[in-house]
């Protein structure tokens, strides 16, 4: 058999219904800059607003919030990470070798349908920032008044699908160059409006102890009380707010996307950058520059649009971390929904797919309606998304140690799993039931709905046929998954060499593009902490709003300049 029979069936599928081929794993350095321009996104803003209205305490915010989101760590890296890097494939792709056509199709048209809602919140988010900057009238109905808004929301919208359609080394990319300076921003952002607050509060721009920091923070941000001024959530609802807030990735399995390209499984630990500094630090400061903005204003912060936030605490870069963040967060999930519709429509490709998704996606995102519901949507999405998760958990992590034969349904060439199918449906119910009864705190109910579906898909497997040998199948399996293989291999001695451009001057170009990121910290800790007084405060704040918005532009002109030449030139192996 010559090699191009050989590998005919697999040179017939979509590379994203193979396992990633060796050659294509990145080191961890991706999957930090991948997470962390994610989760430092637009929708921080109206975060750092919520528990405002939901009435938590500051201790209960700085405490809470660091364990909800090492619990959310702990999730990618000990459920999600795991079986990404065992199966290379992504959950669209793996479901249907679990659950068959039916049920893998039936669940790629929801993720479809969220990722691309979504992606079109956030390019929303975006578009109301070059709103504000162009004065064009806020968008308050359900559909857009605004001809120039509409406009504004195909531009944002296109770029975010035209670096989605390149696929994960772009979108890595792309965020890996975002993701220092929107750290750098948020924390700018909280250093020159804190100010403003200890002004309020305790009259002088900068808090002399500890007490005095938390003090600023009970009486003008986090005060304990809720939007209709009674006692608000307490810790252990902010930690579960901190853990579940990514439960649709992580125990729902959604970054096996992501994850199938990480050279270990420890790489699940990389999403510490956006869960800690990410979420952790953002939701802090964008509470901090909430409230000094409303004090600014004289608003009351829930009431401010993530553009006049930005804009108090930033100046002109306000505009553009609104825009970028909103970019980074959508392209991620655009990236998501096309591989979803890909898993649908398998003789597409991902590309023509994203094209088409991200149309829909801009579309929507015409609406403003959708921003304004997006966390009820992330929220509900989790508890769908969580019984499925534990689905795909069981019959790879549990059933080989129970005895039980993976893949044992695809083995009786089933069209569809029928314990899997009920046991997604017994989930929603159970999961659903808990919140409708009121028994526990919302935030924590993708745990016990999580388990239930585990003990409910392994009992009905294990009547429909798991608990069988089926040898000739595993057999076959294995030939599949070693051809495989060989064909990669194959592929990876075609694939050019890469070469890397080290010369002195882009190394001093990287230098330049960081030292802009640390002037502008420096800025900013001018306006914290060398402001005597109200004046001097004011006077501070315009210079950083000028200086700032300089090095916002001499960061990503260099940065990308840099980047590019660092990629080099692919040569030949031939």
């Amino acid at each position: 058999m010559n090699q191009s029979t050989k590998y005919s069936e697999l040179k017939k599928m979509q590379e994203e219904q193979l396992p990633v081929p060796k050659h294509k794993l990145h080191d961890w350095t991706h999957f930090a800059g991948l997470y962390a321009a994610e989760h430092v996104a637009a929708t921080e803003f109206v975060i750092g607003a919520t528990f405002v209205a939901l009435g938590a305490k500051t201790m209960d915010i700085i405490i809470g919030l660091l364990i909800g989101n090492i619990l959310a760590i702990l999730s990618w890296t000990l459920i999600t990470s795991p079986i990404a890097v065992d199966t290379r494939l992504s959950l669209y792709t793996y479901l249907n070798k679990i659950a068959g056509d039916k049920m893998s199709k039936l669940y790629n048209w929801a993720n479809v349908l969220i990722f691309t809602v979504i992606s079109a919140a956030m390019v929303t988010v975006s578009a109301t920032a070059v709103r504000f900057a162009f004065n064009i009238p806020a968008q308050l109905n359900w559909y857009p008044t605004n001809f120039w808004f509409v406009l504004i929301v195909l531009l944002v919208g296109a770029f975010v699908v035209f670096v989605a359609i390149y696929g994960f080394k772009a979108v890595s990319e792309f965020s890996g160059i975002c993701a220092p300076w929107l750290f750098t921003m948020f924390t700018s952002g909280a250093m020159v409006l804190l100010p403003a607050l200890a002004l309020a509060v305790i009259g002088k721009p900068l808090p002399e102890s500890w007490s005095e920091l938390i003090n600023i923070g009970d009486q003008s941000i986090w005060t304990g009380l809720n939007s209709n001024n009674e006692t608000g959530i307490g810790m252990l609802e902010v930690i579960g707010f901190g853990w579940a807030a990514n439960t649709i990735t992580h125990f729902g399995l959604i970054d096996m996307a992501l994850l199938r390209f990480a050279k270990k499984k420890s790489y699940g630990l990389a999403t510490s950058t956006g869960m800690l500094f990410g979420h952790y630090v953002a939701w802090i400061a964008a509470g901090i520059m909430g409230a000094g903005a409303a004090v600014i204003l004289g608003k009351n912060i829930v009431a401010l649009d993530p553009g006049d936030v930005a804009y108090y605490a930033l100046g002109w870069s306000g505009f553009v971390i609104v825009i970028v963040a909103g970019w980074t967060t959508a392209i991620t999930n655009l990236y998501r929904a096309g591989l979803a519709a890909q898993a649908v429509f398998t003789t597409f490709s991902r590309r023509t797919t994203t094209i088409v998704v991200g149309l829909a996606m801009i579309v929507i995102a015409c609406f403003p309606f959708v921003f304004s519901q997006i966390l009820p949507l992330l929220t509900y999405a989790g508890l769908l998304v969580v019984p499925v998760g534990a689905v795909v958990f069981a019959e790879h992590q549990i059933f080989p140690r129970i005895g039980y034969t993976r893949y044992w349904s695809k083995f009786q060439d089933f069209a569809h799993s029928m314990p899997a199918i009920a046991s997604w449906g017994a989930g929603l119910v159970f999961g659903f039931g808990l919140n409708y009864l009121d028994v526990m705190s919302f935030y924590y109910l993708f745990v016990p709905t999580w388990v239930f579906t585990i003990l409910v898909y392994t009992f009905l497997a294990g009547r429909f046929g798991a608990k069988k040998a089926y040898p000739d199948a595993v057999i076959k399996e294995e030939r599949f998954n070693a051809l495989v293989e060989e064909y990669h291999t194959e592929l990876a001695a075609e694939e050019p060499i890469a070469t890397k451009d080290n010369s002195l001057f882009t190394k001093i170009l990287t230098a330049l593009a960081f030292l802009a990121l640390g002037t502008t910290l420096v800025l900013a800790g001018l306006v914290l902490f060398g402001s005597e007084d109200e004046r001097a405060y004011v006077a501070n704040r315009d210079t950083f709003y000028t200086y700032g918005f300089i090095c916002t532009i001499i960061y990503f002109a260099l940065i990308y300049w840099a980047k590019q030449r660092g990629k080099g030139t692919p040569i030949s192996k031939v």
